[in-house]
């Protein structure tokens, strides 16, 4: 519980920001871990809540008060322990999620909540500081053979699990770099590929061994979908030479806009800007896309469309524009309504304060203007929403210029092909059906495959990703063995 008079002794401290003026001369990370002094104070703002909501805000259900309080009493290798017995990887939640805990703070309701994402950062930075962080590999062996297909935040939290339980595992991924998005895709200042790096030598050091550049199941990908496969697996192969499979491949279609001009020079879907750029920051090749000078609009308000806006700062963007089609939230939540789930609110990431970005809301774009094939303008409308219904407003139509548009709508679905090559079932949004409850939970139509992560939930946060690996990890152990000493 931390101090029990600490949230009325002490204010929240954020993390402090590299000043803008010299981050967007680099692609490296800018956010200060806080030093030990600064955590433990934190820590102690922690109180005596009774119920802490945090922990069940939290997808993977972090013991939060407890590690706070070991924090705030100097006890940093117990709450390295502590942290890490429910979640494999909190130096990239730590880094990267929206902290859904904070939200369900008890002192949120009407005050700055605990900064439990800035704790778990300080706590995992210093874990690989002081050497605390080794691999674990199983004393005994099982003989059994497990592959799983994609290398993102779910296939690493299974892999790993299942390493440490003694099973011999395999993880295939299509490109170059495990990872996925969390590799390719999102921006280096925003999770240095060395942390992932690091995690890989470790898992590797535990048994897991690492195929990149390996397409398994099927050949053909939807366009806007980034591979640099070498090599073809079927998924029959697949099959025959392990004892279970788990695909944990993302939601990797992106969301597009099919609407008169879609084909112009000049609109992209934002990955085939972001992923070329984090290729460009690893050593290779420079990114073919370059927003130096141009008038950028992103479409898209979410997390993919914020790292456009701050890549296109970085090199040195004319102008952001973003667009999102919802209408503008108001600046802070009604607490009392909302209280402890996540609010509806006016977000502001750190890419938008890098520049003058323009917002609009509630706007749709209804055609992309060019000249001799080239973008120039987009044509727009704003948009009326009723009783969660939208419509269009007569006479609001307006015009932006605009020389790059990054489309960041999200995504809709895992790759179809690799769900029908291991005959998998899907449900009406295209992901693989699949519970994640009772017997048989993450258990595919298909017999030994089982599915999690994004491609059984669809398009969500990393810390889901790591839930669902963990769980389904439990599931095909107990499916190999009879029973599984892995935690839910």
């Amino acid at each position: 519980m931390g101090k029990p008079t600490g949230f009325m002794e002490n204010q929240r401290l954020s993390e402090a920001y590299e000043p803008t003026e010299t981050r967007l001369k680099h692609y490296r990370e800018f956010v200060a871990t806080l030093n030990d002094e600064q955590a433990s104070v934190q820590g102690s703002r922690c109180m005596d809540c009774g119920i802490p909501f945090c922990n069940s805000g939290c997808p993977v259900n972090n013991i939060i008060p407890d590690w706070n309080d070991l924090v705030y009493r100097g006890n940093w290798e117990q709450a390295l322990a502590v942290l890490h017995s429910t979640n494999n990887f909190p130096d990239f939640t730590g880094r990267i999620c929206p902290a859904p805990c904070e939200a369900a703070c008890t002192l949120n309701i009407n005050n700055d909540p605990v900064g439990i994402k800035s704790i778990e950062h300080a706590i995992v930075d210093k874990g690989w500081q002081m050497g605390w962080i080794v691999p674990q590999p199983a004393q005994v062996k099982t003989g059994k053979k497990i592959a799983i297909i994609g290398s993102g935040p779910a296939g690493m939290a299974a892999a790993q699990q299942l390493a440490r339980v003694g099973h011999d595992v395999t993880v295939f991924e299509k490109n170059d770099r495990v990872g996925g998005l969390l590799g390719y895709g999102i921006p280096d200042f925003k999770l240095d590929k060395s942390l992932i790096e690091r995690r890989v030598k470790q898992m590797q050091a535990e048994g897991v061994s690492f195929r990149t550049r390996v397409m398994v199941g099927s050949r053909e990908l939807p366009p806007g979908i980034a591979s640099n496969a070498s090599e073809f697996v079927s998924a029959d192969q697949i099959i025959e030479d392990f004892d279970a499979v788990i695909l944990a491949a993302g939601s990797e279609v992106p969301r597009d806009l099919p609407i008169p001009g879609r084909e112009l020079k000049g609109v992209y879907a934002a990955l085939e800007f972001l992923i070329p750029q984090n290729r460009q920051v690893s050593g290779g090749k420079a990114n073919p896309i370059n927003a130096r000078d141009k008038r950028v609009v992103v479409i898209g308000g979410g997390d993919t469309g914020s790292d456009c806006v701050g890549t296109s700062y970085r090199h040195g963007a004319a102008s952001v524009t973003q667009f999102e089609v919802m209408p503008q939230p108001p600046e802070q939540e009604n607490r009392a309504l909302t209280w402890p789930y996540w609010p509806l609110k006016m977000r502001t990431s750190s890419s938008h304060l890098e520049g003058d970005t323009r917002r609009e809301f509630a706007i749709s774009t209804k055609e992309f203007v060019g000249e001799k094939g080239v973008l120039k303008s987009l044509k727009t409308v704003e948009l009326e929403w009723k009783d969660g219904k939208m419509s269009e407003i007569a006479g609001s139509e307006k015009t932006f210029s605009a020389d790059l548009v990054f489309l960041a709508m999200g995504f809709v679905n895992p790759v179809g092909g690799l769900l029908d090559a291991f005959g998998v079932e899907k449900d009406a949004r295209g992901n693989a059906r699949a519970t994640t409850d009772g017997e048989g939970c993450y258990a595919t139509s298909a017999p030994r495959v089982f599915a999690a992560g994004d491609t059984r939930r669809g398009q969500s946060l990393v810390v889901w990703a790591i839930r669902e690996g963990r769980q389904c990890a439990r599931e095909v152990d107990a499916f190999l063995m009879g029973s599984s000493t892995l935690p839910r």
